[in-house]
């Protein structure tokens, strides 16, 4: 698999990332270990997850994996903290909890750790921003963190375009500062909005784009063209998945189903290789449940979309613009 550096950082990744947020609720240890064996096997180092996934269960099948499946030197782990659901132990009422103190987020760090078995993070990113807390505090704690040795890089997630330059410019403001060099957000065919300023200033600023979400929830595997499978996303009340009545949704979908056809592959492959290449990326993350949807992932790794393909994706999937106010 081919690898790309984070950012202008020196941090070097395989371009096709390994999620983990469905371990321990839709995967189990030990379909997990043959994701892990599998992504391994083509190449792929990057591994994504966060000490809120799954109540924790995630990060606790990684670590059981790592150095008795795959060795831990071949792996780039990136973690994420500040960020975990919290509810009821049958599920209901589970609400989002959100805390960027430097005291949670060292916490959630030493947690990870812990869990995962290692002395330290590859790359460890603030999951979500906390308008709470001064930023400069939340950056304190990235700055603690790489100077404890316990943090290679660190990024942030879910951060828009001003607040991600507001961070990288703080930390630029200080002597030894820990660079932003990554930031995870949403990207794919069917929501380019990280493009209308996200990756621009991520391009300045050198800081990569790290997209979540690839594939739609879902929806730009192509099938849910013929209805809701039982088994999947949809049915069972998912996040990430794009609205499967838009018509825009359906467009791109049958664009993208056309494509592959066309060129004889899947519907996943023309939609991984699309966003992986696009300016800014570095590594989309893939959500694969099964080892059957990784192993159909992996196909777009011997993928280059020809120039006329990549060109009527990004036609039929362009954003809508709109102008309002005075234009001089």
């Amino acid at each position: 698999m081919k690898q790309r550096t984070v950012g202008r950082s020196g941090l070097t990744v395989s371009h096709l990332g390994l999620g983990t947020w469905r371990w321990g609720r839709e995967t189990d240890a030990d379909e997990a270990a043959a994701l892990l064996v599998a992504f391994h096997d083509a190449g792929g180092t990057l591994v994504d997850t966060a000490v809120g996934y799954a109540d924790g269960a995630s990060e606790e099948i990684l670590g059981g994996l790592i150095a008795d499946v795959v060795p831990r030197e071949e792996l780039v782990i990136a973690g994420k903290g500040g960020h975990r659901f919290v509810g009821g132990a049958d599920g209901a009422d589970v609400q989002a909890r959100v805390d960027g103190s430097r005291r949670q987020l060292l916490h959630d760090l030493d947690v990870s750790l812990r869990r995962l078995g290692v002395d330290h993070l590859d790359l460890w990113q603030v999951h979500v921003p906390d308008p709470s807390v001064p930023v400069e505090e939340t950056l304190s704690a990235l700055d603690a963190a790489v100077t404890a040795g316990k943090v290679r890089y660190v990024g942030v997630s879910n951060y828009s375009a001003w607040r991600m330059a507001h961070a990288a410019t703080v930390q630029a403001g200080k002597p030894g500062y820990a660079p932003i060099v990554s930031n995870q957000v949403r990207y794919s065919l069917l929501d380019r909005s990280a493009e209308r300023d996200i990756v621009p200033a991520g391009a300045e600023l050198g800081i990569g784009v790290l997209p979540y979400s690839p594939l739609g929830g879902g929806a730009l595997t192509g099938k849910y063209r013929g209805g809701i499978p039982s088994d999947s996303r949809a049915a069972l009340g998912g996040r990430h998945l794009a609205d499967l009545d838009d018509p825009a949704t359906i467009g791109v979908v049958e664009a993208v189903a056309t494509a592959a056809e066309g060129l004889a592959t899947s519907p996943i492959a023309i939609a991984l290789a699309w966003v992986r290449d696009r300016p800014g990326v570095v590594a989309p993350i893939l959500g694969a449940r099964t080892l059957g949807q990784l192993t159909g992932a992996l196909v777009s790794e011997t993928l280059d979309l020809p120039a006329e393909i990549r060109s009527a994706l990004d036609d039929v999937s362009a954003p809508a613009v709109s102008i309002t106010g005075n234009v001089s």
